[in-house]
């Protein structure tokens, strides 16, 4: 029986042939910390009285969450991460750099092949260059500052085959709510998710970051997409360092298969207040809307703020309506603006606020208003995800968040595409 990706790259790592079910302790190629979490993992790094970290070339510091800092406590902790960076020679990535994962994989510190860890949930992403990479708590991160290696079980891998394109309108984001819905929150738990087929080839790097991010809101422990040459490409111009690029086996185990038919796919949108709560957008057509949110790790790249100026472009904020444009890093926030779509989202009504991860998870910046509906391009829509429970989130894609915007209620971005 052959071996999945996943098995693989476990397999290389510990030095020996592993499976799933196997428990294992691997060597780990990144550690990620961000304001939110890296505080408490470096307050139980300090109770072992170690003085260095195991290898700080491998350790990332990012403040995305609360930035800039919105009080005199988040400061403290800001300036916690920038002294422990300093001091350990962490790389740092300070206020305004941008969203921890979508920095990882622009700045080229995670590899195909890798296994990369982050102390947020959706560490998945990094997936989608065909790396092993997860989400763990700060307790766990102060091990590996310590010693550089984690304890883990080998999941198992769930492959998922998306044949045939996308239609118009349609986008990786609504694709992976459609799988949501049909897993459901808990029907990948603690396996891999691993993406293929003729959709994924075709899809951009943007897009299989997209469906990797949002693996874990099925329950998986992570999501793969199997490195292609469009991978390899795209990682060769962010990184000189070598890798070893892993593939599954024709004759790989997989414990389920499931396969999608991307052709018949609409707009999704998911109803508050569970990511699986998916419906067709026909089914949420006219629902009021008072704020937009495009933005997030999910749906921050500078194909997404395209996706929603090509709907905007000419067009006007409904007068009901706070659109908040958020792009997922200073990077992807410039090369916008060099071609004149920030200005143009902004024309429109979009008010610009700094690359992070704020109105997300309700931290900072973007709090709506009590009974108020947002739809968002973010990942979660639990209730008080973004700062408030008693208003309502609804998910979709940047294009269907931008056609939202324009009439002040949920709608159908197809209608706007010329």
């Amino acid at each position: 029986m052959g071996k999945t990706i996943i098995e693989k790259i476990i397999s290389g790592h510990v030095g020996e042939e592993v499976k799933a079910g196997d428990y294992c302790v691997v060597p780990v190629d990144m550690l990620m910390c961000h304001d939110a979490t890296g505080p408490l993992a470096i307050k139980a790094f300090r109770e072992f009285e170690r003085e260095r970290v195991w290898d700080p070339t491998k350790v990332a510091f990012v403040l995305d969450h609360a930035t800039p800092s919105p009080n005199e406590r988040i400061s403290g902790l800001h300036d916690m991460l920038r002294s422990f960076a300093k001091e350990q020679g962490i790389r740092f990535f300070d206020v305004g750099e941008g969203i921890c994962h979508q920095l990882m994989l622009e700045k080229g510190m995670v590899l195909p092949g890798d296994i990369a860890l982050g102390t947020d949930s959706h560490t998945c992403t990094y997936g989608a260059v065909g790396a092993f990479s997860f989400g763990i708590g700060s307790t766990d991160a102060s091990g590996v500052l310590l010693t550089g290696k984690l304890w883990l079980k080998v999941p198992q891998t769930m492959k998922i085959v998306v044949e045939k394109g996308l239609t118009r309108g349609v986008y990786p984001k609504d694709l992976m709510l459609h799988i949501i819905g049909i897993l459901k929150s808990d029907g990948a738990d603690y396996l891999c998710l691993e993406f293929s087929g003729s959709c994924i080839d075709d899809m951009s790097m943007g897009g299989r970051m997209t469906l990797c991010n949002m693996a874990i809101e099925a329950g998986a422990k992570g999501g793969i997409v199997p490195p292609d040459e469009k991978t390899l490409e795209w990682v060769r111009h962010r990184s000189s360092r070598f890798f070893t690029p892993k593939l599954s086996d024709a004759d790989a185990n997989y414990i389920d298969v499931l396969h999608i038919d991307a052709a018949n796919l609409e707009p999704q949108v998911a109803f508050p207040h569970a990511v699986d709560n998916v419906h067709p957008v026909d089914e949420a057509i006219g629902i009021p809307v008072q704020q937009v949110f495009i933005g997030t790790c999910t749906n921050g790249r500078l194909e997404d703020l395209k996706e929603a100026e090509s709907i905007l472009r000419g067009r006007k904020v409904n007068d009901s309506v706070r659109l908040l444009l958020c792009p997922a890093s200073r990077e992807v926030m410039l090369e916008a603006a060099k071609q004149g779509i920030i200005a143009s989202l902004v024309e429109a009504g979009a008010t610009l606020i700094p690359p992070g991860c704020g109105p997300c998870p309700g931290t900072h910046l973007g709090v709506p208003g009590e009974g108020e509906n947002v739809i968002s391009t973010a990942n979660r829509n639990f209730k008080g995800r973004m700062g408030n429970n008693k208003s309502n989130i609804y998910l979709a894609s940047p294009a269907t968040c931008a056609a939202s915007a324009i009439e002040g209620r949920i709608a159908d971005p197809r209608k706007y595409l010329d």
